[in-house]
């Protein structure tokens, strides 16, 4: 047995990851995976995009580039924020990676020692909790509610623990769907304000709102150290595997030797495909497609919950995004709601991985975005089925 590195006994392999593997039955419908409608996907207009790049400029597409990305994507996505958000964002404070999933990794890399402590969301985003691991930090867990983290909890975790980090998606977050209401994203900064902690601000799904008012990121009320990560794998493909974050300068470099150091820049040729994909075509209209249909499929989902699951099972009702959150009745559990529901050919994620405490355990993931209308009606439907045999087992709430 090769003698492993000590921090390898720290990091869990991904639970959605190995569910994955269960779903490759086409027979079972999955809500699993976290995966954007390939339907929607713009594979012609890629296509023509790499084309012309190779065309018009194939060695410098295939030859090694800058560390920090193609100066011209870092520019589009500085003006974009500007054009979205009004945000003055310097194109020279803006890293790319291959996904906002390295960005974590270099935060982690750049920041946590082992025995840090980093505050994260409960429930909180798995492949965050799993990136971070590597550096053998303690988690304190902050409870979220419908408006937001629980203030109070926070307080505590970065002002009487001092914190070195807290993780928050304060858009449609992964898993809960649930967004911060602007109040609670100015008593975020008012209490980061106030200590050294890094605040770390993943906006994976921040444009797809299907109603609401936008809402400005939580790092646009602070002036210290805060990082906002974005990525083009949910508004372009998530194949492409490029991500950014937005650093101060000083942190920027340091970022840019932990980059180095891994894979020393991101795909040359992937990034001009982008570029060339963004100059002709308009990204908003299809970001109104993906809206549209993801609105209309979280819309289905949540009719048939309501129609299929008894009236004790509740879930949340995002304002945009990929994920509901369920909740059972005390006393039942996902895992073996799971288990059920696999023999009726139907998958989704238990919520117990997604928090750092160990609780979560009568809770569940779906996502809404990768499945079609019918197999969303039919895949609920067999839930359903799944969650009345579990209810009515003895020990569940309603089965008691």
């Amino acid at each position: 047995m090769p003698a492993f590195a000590k921090r390898m006994s720290q990091v869990r392999r991904s639970f959605i990851r190995e569910i994955l593997k269960v779903t490759a039955d086409p027979s079972i419908i999955s809500f699993a995976g976290g995966l954007p409608k390939p339907d929607l996907f713009p594979t012609g207009p890629m296509a023509d995009a790499a084309a012309r790049v190779l065309a018009e400029n194939g060695p410098a597409a295939l030859q090694y580039s800058v560390t920090e990305g193609e100066p011209a994507l870092r520019e589009w996505i500085a003006a974009r924020y500007k054009a979205k958000k009004n945000l003055d964002i310097d194109p020279a404070h803006i890293l790319v990676t291959n996904g906002s999933q390295q960005s974590l990794d270099l935060l982690g890399k750049v920041f946590l020692d082992p025995g840090d402590l980093v505050g994260v969301e409960l429930p909180g985003y798995i492949g965050a909790i799993q990136a971070f691991s590597i550096f053998e930090p303690a988690f304190a867990g902050v409870p979220l509610g419908p408006e937001g983290p629980d203030l109070d909890r926070l307080t505590e975790v970065v002002l009487s623990r001092r914190a070195k980090m807290f993780y928050a998606v304060p858009n449609f977050q992964n898993p809960s769907g649930l967004t911060y209401s602007l109040a609670a994203r100015r008593a975020v900064a008012e209490i980061l304000r106030m200590s050294d902690t890094v605040f770390v601000e993943d906006d994976p799904y921040g444009e797809l709102r299907f109603f609401g008012e936008p809402l400005p990121p939580v790092t646009s009320f602070l002036t210290q150290d805060a990082y906002l990560l974005g990525t083009f794998s949910k508004i372009a493909a998530p194949g492409l595997r490029l991500g950014w974050v937005v650093a101060t300068p000083d942190t920027l470099a340091k970022l840019v030797t932990a980059k180095q150091a891994s894979d020393l820049h991101c795909s040359t040729l992937v990034q001009r495909i982008l570029i060339q994909f963004l100059a002709d075509n308009d990204l908003d209209a299809h970001i109104a497609t993906i809206r549209a249909v993801y609105g209309a499929q979280r819309d289905l989902m949540i009719e048939r919950i309501k129609a299929e699951f008894p009236a004790e099972v509740t879930c949340t009702e995002p304002e945009g995004g990929m994920f509901l959150w369920v909740t059972l009745p005390e006393g039942c559990s996902a895992f073996a709601l799971f288990d059920l529901c696999i023999k009726e050919k139907v998958a989704f994620v238990p919520g117990g991985p997604f928090f750092v405490d160990g609780g979560g355990e009568r809770t569940l993931r779906l996502n809404f975005s990768n499945a079609d209308p019918e197999r969303i009606a039919e895949g609920i439907a067999r839930m359903g089925k799944g969650i009345k045999t579990l209810l009515a087992r003895p020990g569940c709430a309603s089965g008691s």
